[in-house]
């Protein structure tokens, strides 16, 4: 299949990668062109421009936010204006429930596909084909990406013909990812203030009461204190939160967590944390607790 794939960050570079490794003719592109180099090396060509990336059955978009998805969407040379009638738009980034039907729409009117497929896991599922695809859209729209899913990820979950569905499933997600960080960070705080060892901790909890990934993976980093590189940015984790409340409120759902989080993603970020990986939230807990970040403990 003709397949073009915008936005080449920690996500976006796997994902593409697997689609060229599975005989997929795959073009590339990233505002930053020196991204797209180790794809070309695997057999990827590289687009000069948004469009050039758009003549082919499929467009993949893995992209930050909703800014910069608009950004490559809507305009004299976006993916609206670019993309073949019938051809799918497939965007996987993490956007506002909000942003979703409008793409929706504008793809329809267009008279083109549109399905929302965003992905659970981080930087290294994605290399490894590991990633959760939480797919939405019309059936007639999802059937021939279903081998696509298959490629990128490890399991792919339909939740809907509506395609901001799946995105309200993923920022709910994300909001109970950073529910974890926070919480454990802060347990880890207390055992550790005390003179418990951090790891042992961990490892305790996720072989026990909480051996889930989640657990294991984000207990890991804490312990550890390991924030840099980041897999998945404070900045972003503190977007998404507010995503999820903005979606909350149209909904009429309270989230009080979601905004405390908002808040505590706001204080790491107002203090030079937002490069940092969204883990060290719970970098705030040993603060708050007088813990230095050369404590053994």
């Amino acid at each position: 299949m003709d397949i073009g794939f915008i936005g080449l960050g920690n996500m976006g570079q796997g994902m593409a990668a697997n689609l060229v490794k599975a005989g997929h003719r795959v073009t590339v592109y990233n505002r930053s062109p020196e991204k797209a180099e180790g794809l070309v090396e695997l057999g990827a060509t590289a687009a000069s421009n948004v469009a050039a990336a758009c003549a082919g059955d499929v467009v993949f978009t893995m992209l930050a936010d909703d800014h910069a998805v608009e950004a490559v969407t809507f305009g004299e040379h976006g993916i609206v204006a670019a993309l073949a009638p019938g051809a799918t738009h497939v965007s996987s980034s993490t956007i506002s429930v909000a942003l979703s039907e409008r793409l929706a729409a504008a793809h329809t009117e267009a008279g083109q596909r549109y399905a929302a497929a965003p992905v659970f896991g981080r930087p290294e599922a994605a290399a490894a084909a590991k990633l959760f695809v939480i797919a939405a859209g019309e059936a007639q729209v999802l059937q021939p990406l279903a081998p696509l899913f298959d490629v990128i990820g490890q399991r792919t979950f339909v939740v809907s013909e509506q395609p901001h569905t799946a995105n309200l499933v993923k920022l709910s997600g994300n909001f109970l990812i950073a529910s974890v960080i926070e919480s454990v960070g802060e347990a880890v705080a207390l055992v550790a203030k005390a003179g418990v060892d951090r790891q042992q901790y961990v490892d305790i909890l996720t072989s026990t009461l909480f051996a889930a990934p989640v657990y294991q993976t984000y207990g890991g980093l804490i312990a550890r204190r390991e924030f840099e590189p980041a897999g998945f940015a404070a900045r972003l984790g503190m977007k998404d939160v507010r995503l999820a409340l903005a979606a909350a409120e149209r909904l009429e759902v309270p989230l009080p967590v979601a905004s405390l989080l908002r808040d505590r993603f706001l204080t790491l970020v107002a203090a030079g944390g937002g490069h940092l990986d969204w883990s060290a939230l719970s970098a705030l807990a040993d603060r708050d607790a007088g813990l230095a970040s050369d404590d053994s403990a």
